[in-house]
């Protein structure tokens, strides 16, 4: 009897182990499905306004800016300026010699004395044949003819000075002087070089520093948002602090074959970006006031659909499919769903299933 009872009693005791063993497991299982960390803000009532994103290019505003080129095929012979030195207007930028020119002024001064030659032997002889004539030995028909031959002498003369005066219009495009004080943004010839008329072959670059803008392109889509006058931040690259700017003009006529349309910005300061550095743009377009806001990082992005989590006072959370208005500068518009003051998760909702516990970090 002893040896049976204690069989059984082993036998007993390994039947319990798995039991136990299940029931440790059950007890474990609830001991750690812990409550999810998440972080919460408040949803407030604010104003919001929305940007337009563009990129842009620091350039010299209208009249800032001359290029500086030959009129015709030449020879330079001064070039006085460096790249990077300053100018004063009436400066001496560059001086060419143009023999197509020289030529041309000179034959016009040469049509000029012969005309004028002409015109001293015409009231000579028109004087002449007028005394003549009083004294009865001249006909009429001779005193008509030689007022004829003035007239047309004189009409000669103004003719050749005419000429003459145009010749040296061209003659002065030899010489260049700025029209106003600024920096020599680029030289890329010296003298004694052969140059080609046009743009093709520029000779310097001039502008003038404290008069630059920015010119953005902005995304055909966003162009009715943005209006003249609205306010702006320009954000340069590298060390250069952000600055401030204003809508100057929109453009009057857009290429449809583009994607964006340029509109120029004023610095509401002077500025000490150089001509053409590349920046971006963020106008501010319309605003909308007393709206409820949530932070940005709120949103939970699925396909076209946008959600976010509430927490409710029993530590569950809450998934609501919402409409959002504008974003901007970190916070978004909720145009639904949500009210003023419910605590909203900015931090640990992705992957949060609907009615999850929930532990709010402080």
């Amino acid at each position: 009897m002893t040896g049976r009872l204690v069989v059984c009693s082993l036998l007993a005791a390994l039947l319990a182990l798995p039991m136990h063993g299940c029931n440790g497991g059950s007890s474990e299982e609830v001991e750690t499905s812990d409550k999810v960390p998440v972080t919460v803000q408040p949803a407030r009532k604010g104003s919001i306004r929305s940007v337009v994103a563009a990129t842009g290019v620091v350039k010299p505003a209208p009249g800032a800016e001359l290029l500086v080129t030959a009129p015709q095929s030449a020879r330079i012979l001064e070039l006085p300026k460096a790249e990077g030195d300053q100018v004063r207007k009436g400066d001496l930028l560059a001086r060419f010699e143009i023999p197509a020119l020289d030529a041309e002024a000179a034959g016009r001064q040469s049509d000029l004395s012969r005309a004028e030659a002409r015109l001293e032997n015409a009231r000579a002889a028109a004087t002449r044949i007028a005394g003549l004539f009083d004294r009865g030995i001249a006909a009429r028909k001779e005193v008509e003819e030689a007022r004829r031959e003035l007239a047309e002498a004189e009409a000669g003369v103004s003719e050749a000075q005419s000429g003459r005066k145009a010749a040296d219009l061209l003659a002065r495009r030899e010489t260049v002087r700025a029209l106003f004080d600024g920096i020599v943004a680029g030289r890329w010839h010296n003298p004694g070089d052969l140059v080609e008329a046009g743009s093709g072959d520029p000779i310097l670059r001039v502008i003038d520093p404290a008069r630059l803008q920015v010119e953005a392109l902005v995304p055909l889509n966003e162009l009715s948002r943005v209006a003249v006058g609205n306010p702006a931040r320009v954000l340069p690259p590298g060390s250069y602090p952000p600055q401030q700017a204003a809508v100057l003009s929109r453009p009057a006529a857009v290429d449809p074959s583009t994607a964006a349309a340029v509109v120029r910005l004023s610095f509401s300061n002077p500025t000490r970006l150089p001509a053409g550095t590349p920046v971006q743009v963020e106008i501010l377009a319309e605003e909308h006031s007393d709206v409820l806001l949530v932070p940005s990082g709120a949103i939970v992005r699925e396909g076209s659909d946008s959600f976010l989590f509430t927490v409710d006072a029993e530590g569950r959370a809450h998934r609501r499919k919402v409409n959002v208005g504008i974003t901007s500068g970190g916070q978004a518009e909720i145009l639904s769903e949500v009210s003023a003051g419910e605590r909203v998760i900015v931090r640990g909702q992705e992957g949060l299933p609907d009615g999850a516990a929930v532990t709010v970090n402080p």
